[in-house]
């Protein structure tokens, strides 16, 4: 299950990621499949649905709804940031969401983060020892959804919900939570109806907010209505852990079935094939779509998208610097699926941006990073053009600095060793200039040179996080 926050920022050299990993929400690392050869398309290559088994039958009570939910473990390598955009690894392992039956030939319903990019997959039913296998029909990154055929037939399912939702609809969440492959089931009722649905990897017009709790692996469950059993959402988020709220977020029936009728024929929705989020690095200004994986034969695939690329601009229009996929999908809402799309992208390991067209040209570098401005739409620093000169206490140290720093500190630094310091501070707040790394200033020391140190040294003494340059 996928946090919901609306950005994805870096800020005092931290980098925080509002996604809990491509492939699925609960992801563990295989270090056996490290080096080995994937399986060709998105399958598992364990034992398929017993196809003697009777015809399915619909689900009509709460308690016989695990039958119908499945558990779906996604292998593939998926690139992860760490520190900072620039600094990713490549995770090779396993990560798990859940699913559920709607038609008794096997079709399921799942979320797109949850299968797109990787290399194979496993589905747990109800009743069966062995995984079973399952290829991905469609997919939607706009909408988070993802429709999985099952080999075999005959299953149970379970249909949709086709009442009004209303806050205070008592409703069940089901699935697999935290990787476990022992079902859970939660309760709680539909506290807003109507919720906003941008996201930093998704864009919804509407989501329904409820508080049956749901934790990360139950991605792409089924939220049902207590008393029919019939589902009235698919879950697809929590809330943001930082607000304190215990707040989950589904997608509604009436927003999910068009888009999965149209995903189980085979066709693919405002997608392109990548798993990813927006991101944003204000103190770098860049912003755009991160890929963690993506899905082969895709659009995504034969530009040449790799793990850890950043997508920035497609047909000229910067997308993510807001946070949120709105811009990146409000393109491919206005383009065919065909159509040739130009695209920007960001390659880290490269050190270098490159250029390409969906359903066109593949990526190619036209300029090396270093000598390119950041091409997201983020406000750049201020320009100073007055400057005045500011002193210390002693009236030793004199700097001249913008007009607009106004906030300035003499105050000499006393060291660990009781020796004090000539020092001067300055900048437009200081307090914020001391906590972060994103508001400008200047902070000059000067110290008699101690025999037997260097400037690295001596540095050091005075603040250590710094280096020379």
């Amino acid at each position: 299950m996928r946090t919901r926050r609306l950005a994805a920022v870096m800020a005092a050299g931290a980098f925080t990621i509002a996604a809990c990993g491509g492939g699925g929400d609960d992801v563990s690392v295989d270090t056996s499949a490290a080096g080995t050869e994937a399986p060709d398309a998105t399958s598992a290559t364990s034992a398929a649905a017993d196809t003697t088994a009777p015809p399915g039958d619909a689900i009509s009570e709460v308690t016989e709804a695990r039958r119908a939910v499945v558990q779906i473990v996604a292998r593939g390598t998926f690139a992860e940031p760490a520190d900072s955009l620039a600094a990713y690894e490549e995770v090779t392992g396993a990560g798990s969401g859940s699913g559920f039956i709607i038609d008794p030939e096997g079709i399921v319903v799942t979320n797109n983060h949850v299968v797109t990019g990787a290399a194979a997959l496993e589905v747990l039913v109800d009743g069966q020892d062995d995984p079973v296998n399952a290829r991905v029909l469609g997919v939607s990154e706009c909408a988070d959804l993802a429709v999985i055929d099952l080999d075999g037939g005959g299953y149970p399912y379970l249909e949709w919900y086709t009442g009004e939702i209303q806050p205070g609809l008592e409703v069940r969440a089901a699935g697999f939570p935290l990787g476990d492959t022992e079902y859970t089931l939660t309760q709680g009722i539909v506290s807003k109806a109507d919720a906003d649905g941008e996201s930093t990897w998704s864009s919804i017009d509407s989501v329904i907010e409820h508080d049956a709790a749901i934790q990360p692996g139950n991605s792409g469950g089924p939220l049902l209505d207590a008393e029919s059993a019939t589902v009235v959402a698919v879950n697809y988020a929590t809330g943001d852990p930082g607000t304190g709220t215990s707040q989950y977020f589904a997608i509604s029936a009436e927003q999910a079935v068009p888009v999965v009728e149209e995903l189980r024929t085979g066709t693919d929705v405002l997608s392109l094939g990548i798993n990813g989020q927006a991101v944003v690095d204000d103190e770098q200004g860049l912003a755009g779509i991160w890929v963690a994986s993506v899905a082969s034969g895709s659009p995504a695939g034969e530009l040449g998208l790799e793990g850890g690329d950043i997508v920035e601009r497609i047909e000229g229009l910067p997308v993510g610097a807001d946070g949120t996929m709105k811009d990146y999908c409000d393109i491919l809402q206005s383009h065919d699926p065909a159509d040739v799309l130009s695209a920007q992208v960001l390659r880290f390991a490269e050190e270098a941006r490159l250029e390409g067209e969906f359903n066109g040209d593949e990526l190619a570098p036209y300029e090396p990073l270093a000598d390119q401005e950041p091409v997201s739409d983020l406000p750049a620093g201020e320009a100073y053009t007055e400057y005045m000169t500011v002193q210390d206490d002693s009236g030793t140290l004199e700097v001249n600095v913008p007009v607009e720093w106004t906030e300035v500190d003499g105050a000499p630094v006393t060291l660990e060793d009781g020796t004090e310091v000539r020092n001067i501070q300055a900048a437009p707040d200081l307090a914020a200039f001391r906590d972060s790394w994103s508001v400008s200033g200047v902070d000059f020391s000067a110290l008699a040179p101690e025999e037997g140190l260097g400037s690295s040294e001596l540095l050091d003494l005075v603040t250590p996080e710094c280096t020379e340059g």
